[in-house]
C-alpha cells in the first residue's frame, strides 16, 4: 500500500495537521526535530512524543518512502543514487563534492516532457510528478547515507536540475524548498539552493513572486530562436524574447544574479559567432546580473547526432564571451567515469529485462 511521506509537509502544514487532530504546536516542533535534526527513520524512535500522536502519524504517514536500487560512485567522490519509488518507478539523485561543500542534485518528475534533443532525461516521457515528500526524501536519503559514514558531513547545497522540469511541478517544488531551508530542520540556506528551468516564462514570474530567495538558472543553450527551436522544442511555445522578458522581471524584483546554462554541442552552437550572438542577446543591461555557465556535453548513445566540443573550442568560446564583457564559467565535471548525463543511469536500467 502506498503511503504518503511525512517529509512532504512543511512545518506549518504539519502544525496545522496535528492541530486539527487535537495536538498543540509544540508537538509538531518535537516531530520536526526528530525528523530533521536527529533524523530517525521510525516514528517509534521519537522518544518524547506521546504514544497517541505516534499512532496517529503511523496511521497516515511513512517517513522514508524511497528504496535504494543502484549506487554508483565515481573516482572524484560523486555518488549517483538510483532510487525506487513506492509505485516501482525509478529516479536519479546525485551527490557531488565541491570545495565549498556537499551538493545534491534532485529530481522532480518521473521522466520529462520538455523534449530537449540532446538530453538523456527526456528519453523516457514523463509519467507523473514527484510529491514534495519524494523530493525531500532524496535529500534525506543522501543525508542518511552520509550519517552512516560517521564523518559528520552534511548536505550544504541543493540544485533542482535532475530529471524533469521543476516549474512543471511548481507547488511540490515550492513545498520542498520550504522544508529544506527551514531553520528548525535541515537549515540549508536559500542562497545555497538553485532551481533550473528550461524556460517556462510565466512560471519564472510566479517563482519570482514567491520570494523564496533561492537562485535561478535557465537552460538557454542557443543564442537565437532558429537554433534553440531546433534543439529545444519548448522554444516553439516560448521564444527567447518572451523568456528574456521573464528573466528581466526576476532581475528587477529580486536584485539577484541569474545563471544561463549553455551546453556546448560540437559544430552546433559552439562557434565564435554563436558566442558573439550570445553576448549581444545578453546586452549591456544584463551583463552585470547574468553569468553564463558553459557545460561540456556528456554524449548519450540515443542522441548520436551530438558530440562533445573540443577543449580548444570551449576555451575560444569562453574567451570570446569574456572579451565582450560577459561573466562566464566552465562547469566542473563530476562523475565522468560513471553514467554522467542526467537520466542516463535510469534510462539504462529501464532497458534491463529484470525491470
Amino acid at each position: 500500500m502506498n503511503t504518503e511521506s511525512i517529509y512532504g509537509l512543511t512545518f506549518e502544514q504539519l502544525t496545522a495537521w496535528l492541530g486539527e487532530r487535537g495536538h498543540r504546536k509544540f508537538r509538531a516542533s518535537q516531530v520536526w526535530d526528530w525528523l530533521y535534526r536527529k533524523r530517525v527513520t521510525s516514528f517509534s524512535d521519537m522518544e518524547d512524543v506521546k504514544p497517541d500522536c505516534l499512532r496517529l502519524l503511523e496511521e497516515h504517514f511513512a517517513i522514508q518512502t524511497l528504496e535504494e536500487h543502484t549506487l554508483q560512485e565515481s573516482a572524484d567522490g560523486t555518488i549517483k543514487f538510483l532510487l525506487r519509488l513506492q509505485d516501482g518507478n525509478l529516479i536519479e539523485t546525485v551527490l557531488m563534492r565541491h570545495k565549498f561543500g556537499l551538493s545534491v542534485c534532485v529530481t522532480t518528475q518521473v521522466g520529462c516532457n520538455i523534449g530537449c534533443s540532446f538530453c538523456a532525461s527526456g528519453l523516457l516521457a514523463k509519467s507523473r510528478d514527484l510529491s514534495s515528500g519524494e523530493i525531500v526524501g532524496q535529500i534525506m536519503k543522501v543525508q542518511l547515507f552520509l550519517d552512516s559514514l560517521q564523518k559528520e558531513e552534511r548536505v550544504s547545497h541543493i540544485v533542482v536540475m535532475g530529471i524533469g522540469e521543476p516549474f512543471d511541478n511548481f507547488g511540490n517544488m515550492v513545498d520542498f524548498i520550504n522544508v529544506v531551508k527551514d531553520q528548525k530542520g535541515l537549515a540549508i540556506g536559500a542562497r545555497h539552493i538553485t532551481v533550473s528551468t528550461s524556460g517556462l516564462a510565466a512560471k519564472i514570474v510566479e517563482f519570482t513572486d514567491t520570494q523564496l530567495g533561492v537562485n535561478l538558472a535557465v537552460s538557454l543553450h542557443a543564442p537565437n530562436d532558429e537554433l534553440r527551436t531546433r534543439i529545444m522544442k519548448i522554444n516553439r511555445a516560448i521564444p527567447i524574447a518572451q523568456l528574456m522578458d521573464s528573466i528581466d522581471y526576476y532581475l528587477e524584483k529580486t536584485k539577484r544574479r541569474v545563471t544561463l546554462e549553455y551546453i556546448l554541442l560540437k559544430d552546433v552552437n559552439d562557434q565564435r559567432e554563436h558566442a558573439v550572438e550570445l553576448a549581444a542577446l545578453i546586452g549591456e543591461k544584463r551583463k552585470s546580473a547574468v553569468n553564463v555557465n558553459l557545460i561540456p556535453y556528456n554524449p548519450v548513445d540515443e542522441h548520436s547526432q551530438y558530440q562533445r566540443t573540443e577543449r580548444d573550442t570551449v576555451t575560444a568560446f569562453f574567451d570570446t564571451l569574456k572579451k565582450h564583457g560577459v561573466s562566464c564559467s566552465v562547469r566542473l565535471e563530476h562523475g565522468a567515469d560513471i553514467d554522467a548525463a542526467c537520466g542516463q543511469l535510469r534510462s539504462k536500467q529501464m532497458k534491463e529485462p529484470s525491470l
